[in-house]
């Protein structure tokens, strides 16, 4: 029990002032993303917010997060103009050091480090100059605990106001395997709700919240300010046998001992309540709640006591009684009687509820001692080290002591140390409207004992972090890190020892050999006994004195160091440029090419002068080199000497000077129809004309930009497949078929809304899309294909290809390296960017969807519900009213991040899916 803590809560925050309320014209969160990776019950969670100053002058951005306790940040890094600031984790000493130089020399500083020892806090600021962006990226890091049967995520979001690209991805791996994932909290409610999509198998799980502007102001708790509430994300992993499950890898393991099969262990419990003045009010009526509803929760085998204390001792009875209804109900009416009085004497009152105890012997059971106060030891003995003297010694390692502080009036680690004395763990209880909910809750943490004295035993093991622990109760789990000598794993013999009920049981590993980690990174188990072995260091030291804490401490602030971690005896500070400093960007010298940027052909342009790319500007003049299907497929089939229809903007750029429209460049004569100019190269020169631009075009426009090799290839098609799978309704493998050709394929078409999305298969064997079209309603087209993004709007086509968000109508497109995330009305379509085979492919994801019923398509077709009817000679399943063969077979996932082989059932395309494969076969884009 001694290992059991909360779960993994974030809180993200960012203000434009230090000293005043944001003024959201002043700046703008353009990306908010959370992103967290849980590998084996290890938490890594990334925050990255992307800010843009959009005024005329510069703005004080600052950022600030805050994360409970036992979660460690270990990585900051800042963005300004490309320019990525670091933050470094150093002593608390060397840390204040650097911050006041930095300061006393005019620098703008942050510093991060622990608020007592119950929070971390992250703040830091940066000026921001007019019309510039900075990205802040935060990385912390968690070993989750196990609470009443599951581990919980907790992600809480408050970004300041709604944000266009504001994401949370969660991915966890559990090899041993998952067994349920939930997801509640404020962010999961009414309108939010259909912003969540989850997809479980049995090792692996993802969660995604993708929230579209408007529900992000129209949800509960949400307004002007955006999201404001919390994502819980709750799992648990199988349990195949009582040793648990033991990771080993480059010298180090990690090993989970949660056994449930086992009979429960009666109890024997003695409640010591504060009832001094200071519990007055809210305080005592919730404590009178609390208790009545623990008291309900008694096992008749049990055996408890109840005592009051001010300055004198009030029992119920002297003597501990077994839980019998009889006796319950007479307990309640003690505790609804309870009333507030008197001094604090803390000392007289657990040195008598640990008498009782250690009075009342009963074999085969297990003894716990739970205090509840709000304050210090005001009168009796009110020296602290005294009182946990005291209370150890009559203790004398038989039970654990259990300390929940009411409120922060308390001294949290007087009641910390002596919690940690006796082989237990402080709490603290939030003067909240809940209180009472969060007695009972700890209380139900430790209401079914199932071991005492549990010793881990690991033959070969070295470096181990705390292996005795005096009880495991039911819903929890033990977890030991350590290394393995030699990395000789042949000889690492693991073991557990305990009592259970009135005989000793011994728990062993079945295979002492090799044990491969599936996506398991060596670093992560390191990791893991890094962090469990600062944790018990920090405690540790809380109950040493001299040269032996002083030890412990040095100990742990090495390996905060070494770990990178924030803890109470590190800080990290991230110094940035000062206030003053101005980054120049400089035009690219004549013949030096650059990525991304135009090239000047010399003295054949009309007009010359500067297009702002970004927000960095570049000289350039009127001709432009290029490969054409670098561009546009529409000027690739130019190049082919066929002029498309399709776009009547690029047939006729003389009547669009207002727009934002690129003209298609004319034939060179005596070419064969091939626009622009040949070079030596094998490449062509597009002649482009300043006066086919409007003046101000768009900071993300580029246009003309890259040198490829022109295409005369004439290779003759070939064949070739695509896998797509459908999802199981539960956790049998998918269901996948193939798709011959490079068809054009119904995504998903909505006819009331006018909305349709259309996609083109690519050319590379079992690989994706290269197009994807998306029309709303008459007027309005988006077409994304592997180089760009093209967004025509009545009479306007604009081509894009920078990494700046595109708004468009009811539109808001952002693309990054790996993604683009499309957001129409409340649609949220994400379209990953992979490669495969040295090729560049697109797939297409629903992030969220109408809950409208009358939509079609294969982006929203419905999980596989089949069964397995047969298996030998041959495998067919029954589904569709239908048994089909099938065999087993491979796909490659694309609709996550990064693509993935995955086991599925293969079979006809017109026998899996729920009309055949003509109904979503459509003629053009």
């Amino acid at each position: 029990m001694g290992r059991m803590v909360g779960g993994l809560t974030v809180f993200g925050l960012l203000l434009a002032s230090a000293i005043a309320q944001p003024n959201q014209n002043d700046w703008d969160i353009y990306s908010f993303h959370i992103n967290s990776t849980v590998s084996n019950r290890y938490a890594t969670t990334v925050i990255t917010s992307r800010v843009a100053n959009r005024m005329q002058e510069s703005k004080e951005i600052e950022f600030h997060v805050e994360i409970p306790k036992d979660a460690f940040i270990s990585k900051f890094r800042m963005y300004i103009d490309g320019q990525p600031y670091d933050g470094v984790v150093k002593t608390k000493e060397k840390a204040q050091q650097q911050y006041t130089q930095a300061v006393s020399q005019g620098q703008s500083a942050g510093i991060v480090s622990s608020v007592g020892r119950t929070l971390e806090e992250f703040r830091t600021s940066v000026n921001v100059a007019a019309n510039k962006k900075v990205t802040f990226e935060l990385t912390y890091e968690e070993l989750m605990r196990r609470k009443h049967g599951k581990y919980e995520l907790k992600i809480h979001a408050r970004p300041m106001q709604p944000v266009r690209d504001f994401k949370i991805d969660v991915y966890m791996h559990e090899k041993a395997g998952i067994t349920f994932v939930d997801i509640k909290g404020g962010l999961s409610t009414k309108e939010l709700a259909n912003a969540i999509t989850k997809t479980q198998e049995d090792k692996e799980a993802w969660v995604h919240f993708y929230p579209t502007v408007n529900q992000q102001t129209n949800c509960d708790g949400c307004g002007e300010q955006g999201l404001d509430g919390e994502l819980i994300i709750s799992y648990d992993v199988q349990r195949d046998n009582g040793f648990g499950d033991i990771q080993k890898a480059d010298g180090y393991f990690v090993h989970h001992f949660a056994p449930s099969s086992l009979p429960r262990i009666p109890k024997n419990v003695v409640f010591v309540i504060d009832r001094s003045g200071s519990m007055s009010g809210r305080k005592m009526r919730q404590t009178r709640i609390a208790m009545v509803k623990i008291l309900s929760d008694l096992d008749e085998e049990d055996f408890f006591g109840l005592i009051t204390f001010d300055s004198e001792i009030l029992y119920w009875k002297e003597e501990l009684v077994q839980a019998t209804s009889a006796n319950v109900e007479t307990a309640q009416g003690f505790a609804r009687s309870i009333q507030d009085r008197g001094a604090t004497d803390i000392n007289a009152a657990l040195l008598e509820g640990a008498r009782m105890l250690t009075r009342y012997t009963r074999e085969g059971s297990a003894s716990i001692l739970i205090l509840l106060t709000d304050g210090d030891p005001t009168t009796g003995v009110t020296n602290r080290g005294t009182i946990q003297e005291n209370v150890r010694r009559v203790i004398a390692g038989q039970f654990p002591l259990y300390c929940l502080g009411f409120g922060f009036d308390v001294s949290f680690e007087f009641l910390q140390k002596l919690s940690l004395m006796n082989g237990g763990v402080a709490r603290r209880i939030y003067e909240d409207s809940d209180a009472d909910l969060q007695l009972k809750g700890f209380y139900e943490e430790v209401a079914n004992p199932l071991l005492t004295d549990v010793t881990m035993i690991y033959e070969g093991g070295t470096n181990l972090t705390q292996t005795n622990f005096s009880q495991y109760y039911n819903g929890s789990e033990i977890v030991v890190a350590g290394q393995i000598l030699d990395n000789n794993v042949e000889n690492f013999i693991p073991q557990v020892v305990a009592i259970s009920v009135r005989r000793k049981v011994t728990f062993t590993e079945a295979d002492t050999g090799p044990d491969p980690i599936e996506n398991t990174t060596d670093s992560v188990l390191q990791r893991v006994w890094a962090y469990l072995t600062v944790k018990q260091l920090l405690e540790k030291e809380l109950l040493l004195s001299g040269n032996e804490k002083e030890k412990v401490k040095n100990e742990a602030l090495e390996l905060s160091l070494k770990y990178s971690f924030v803890t109470p005896l590190t800080s990290m500070v991230v110094t940035k440029p000062q206030e003053g400093d101005t980054e120049v960007l400089h035009k690219p010298e004549e013949g030096k090419p650059h990525r991304n940027r135009h090239r000047g052909v010399g003295s054949t342009a009309r007009k010359q002068g500067t297009l702002m790319v970004g927000s960095s500007p570049i000289s350039r003049t009127g001709i432009a080199q290029m490969a054409p299907r670098s561009f546009h497929p529409e000027l690739s089939q130019l190049n082919r000497g066929r002029h498309s229809s399709r776009f009547p903007a690029l047939e006729d750029s003389s009547a669009h000077h207002q727009s934002q429209v690129l003209p298609g460049p004319p034939a060179h004569p005596g070419v064969a129809g091939l626009p622009g100019v040949p070079s030596s190269s094998g490449s062509w020169f597009v002649p482009i004309s300043l006066d086919d631009f409007q003046e101000e075009i768009d900071p993300s426009f580029l246009f003309l930009e890259e040198f490829l090799e022109a295409s005369s290839d004439s290779s003759p098609p070939v064949t070739v497949k695509h896998r797509f799978w459908i999802k199981s309704d539960g956790p049998s493998r998918p269901l996948c078929f193939d798709i011959p050709g490079t068809v054009v394929l119904k995504l998903f078409h909505h006819p009331s809304r006018e909305l349709y999305i259309n996609g083109e298969l690519d050319s590379v064997m079992y690989g994706g899309f290269k197009k994807i079209v998306i029309r709303v309603g008459s007027d309005q087209r988006i077409e994304v294909d592997t180089e760009w993004i093209t967004v025509q709007k009545g009479q306007t086509v604009s081509y894009y290809r920078g990494l700046d968000p595109i708004r468009s109508g009811s539109a808001t497109i952002i693309r990054t390296d790996k993604e683009i995330d499309i957001e129409v009305e409340d649609i949220r379509l994400v379209i990953y960017i992979h490669q495969k085979d040295r090729e560049v492919l697109l797939w297409p994801v629903f992030r969220q969807i109408p809950s409208e019923s009358n939509t079609d398509g294969l982006l929203v077709l419905k999980a596989a519900v089949y069964q397995i009817s047969q298996r030998v000679p041959l495998t067919k399943v029954k589904i569709n009213k239908s048994e089909v063969e099938v065999t087993d077979a491979h796909a490659i996932d694309y609709s996550l991040g990064s693509h993935r082989s995955m086991p599925c059932f293969h079979g006809s395309a017109d026998q899996i899916l729920p009309r055949p494969l003509s109904h979503f076969l459509v003629n053009q884009l």
